[in-house]
């Protein structure tokens, strides 16, 4: 054809025609792959894997294609289950699924249930979880570079509750209720929290990363080395103008008189007497402490890992730090990504296996799987005891919270907690104040 000049109607019609008659030629061939691929290998002719060979990059596209309708099969199945659940429990038929959506009681609107986002349980059938844990504990074994990622729910067998489960603070703010008190000092290591100090201690898992601020690895003996609380400790307090900052370990919760963007406890560093302040992390808040967050040593371990189990984290926050997940890695070479948690995660479609479970009953099958006995917590042997710093005489009534009670063996410790503070309402810290989440503050009049 000549520069500049357009075609005839003849000729466009012609083109238009090939271009049909291309595009029928491709679905057919995509068909006919498509089905050579549903037989057995065993049952495909030669001409046909000749066929195949020649199409790989239809082959490729078919396969990408089958398992993203897998896993959207698999998460349908799963949000059936919770829909029928949610049903169960709210006494309506699965076909009437719109809900009235109210606060505090009232109703304010009606809206249409999504079985995806609601936060409800799925457990895996026992005999299911037992084949699941196996197939985990090899992974176990075999690992060169395990790491741990723990959430909330690892934490709710000692009465702390979690942020996003059927009874989590945010789904009980966003329902408009109150979260219950909690007294987080009688809250001590669950089963979960000992097997991942034993699984340390054996070399079998080689670092944890916490999102939980409550502190109960490093009472369940786990080494500071081998931990990073992402979004601080509870029982820590640091002195941020000395350099290295020094490090206050207490025996009582210091976010008392904190809350977002207020970090100062009250009370002074004992060298340099300049404020100091917690280590929680809050939402919106971006973490700059060294300790006891240990992001350092978290990225370190993230770039090593072979193996990474997330327990009891519903992963829609860990899944915003890129460097514990190795994205800069291609796909082949990213850890294997293993879950336990009874809810949909973010990241479930690029887990290896998925365990549909409670934490506890997940890692006393593991343990018994690896034969490794799982201690006791022993309240005589906790870390915090003899990592505390003890209060000075003047700063006895610099808090109002429940001391974590020693041990009648331990009387040598010091810690000027002799007189039992009564404890206060519920409310405060890295727990109770700032929980607004989903919620409008009214303005003032």
């Amino acid at each position: 054809m000549a520069a500049g000049r357009s075609l005839s109607r003849s000729e466009r019609k012609a083109a238009a025609r090939a271009e049909l008659l291309r595009q029928e030629e491709q679905r057919e061939r995509r068909r006919q792959v498509s089905r050579i691929l549903f037989k057995p290998m065993a049952e495909r002719s030669p001409d046909e894997a000749l066929l195949l060979s020649g199409c790989q990059e239809i082959v490729r596209d078919l396969e990408r294609l089958r398992k993203k309708r897998e896993r959207l099969r698999r998460r349908l199945e799963e949000a059936s289950a919770r829909l029928a659940v949610l049903c169960e429990q709210r006494g309506v038929s699965i076909s009437n699924r719109v809900f009235l959506c109210g606060v505090n009681g009232r109703e304010k609107r009606r809206r249409r249930f999504h079985p995806l986002r609601a936060a409800y349980l799925v457990c895996d059938e026992p005999e299911e979880l037992k084949k699941k844990v196996s197939k985990l504990s090899l992974a176990v074994r075999a690992a060169k570079h395990l790491i741990i990622y723990t959430g909330a729910g690892i934490s709710t067998a000692a009465s702390i509750p979690d942020y996003r489960g059927p009874n989590g603070v945010w789904t009980m703010l966003q329902k408009g209720r109150s979260i219950r008190a909690t007294d987080l000092s009688e809250a001590e290591p669950t089963l979960t929290h000992m097997s991942i100090a034993c699984l340390h201690k054996h070399k079998l898992v080689h670092h944890v990363v916490s999102q939980n601020c409550d502190g109960l690895h490093l009472r369940s003996g786990l080494p500071q080395e081998a931990l990073s609380e992402l979004h601080g400790n509870m029982y820590i307090e640091v002195c941020t103008s000395c350099i290295p900052n020094r490090e206050y370990v207490r025996v009582f919760d210091v976010t008392e008189r904190t809350a977002l963007h207020r970090h100062h406890t009250g009370r002074l560093c004992h060298k340099c007497g300049a404020q100091l302040r917690d280590t929680i992390v809050h939402f919106g808040e971006k973490g700059i402490l060294q300790q006891p967050l240990n992001w350092e040593a978290a990225i370190e371990a993230a770039s090593k890992a072979d193996v990474i189990l997330c327990l009891g984290s519903s992963l829609k926050v860990l899944k915003k730090y890129p460097h514990l997940w190795c994205m800069s890695k291609p796909p082949r070479r990213r850890p294997k990504l293993y879950i336990v948690n009874l809810q949909w995660t973010p990241k479930d479609d690029l887990a290896a296996l998925k365990l549909h479970g409670k934490c506890d009953d997940v890692m006393k099958l593991l343990m018994d799987e690896l034969g490794l006995p799982i201690p006791c917590y022993d309240r005589t042997k906790d870390p915090i005891f003899s990592l505390a710093t003890p209060l000075r005489p003047e700063e006895s009534s610099s808090h109002s919270r429940k001391p974590v009670a020693p041990p009648a063996s331990l009387h040598e410790v010091q810690l000027g907690e002799q007189q039992q503070v009564p404890a206060s309402p519920f409310s405060g810290g890295w727990f109770g104040r700032g929980c607004a989440k989903g919620t409008k503050r009214k303005k003032a009049s």
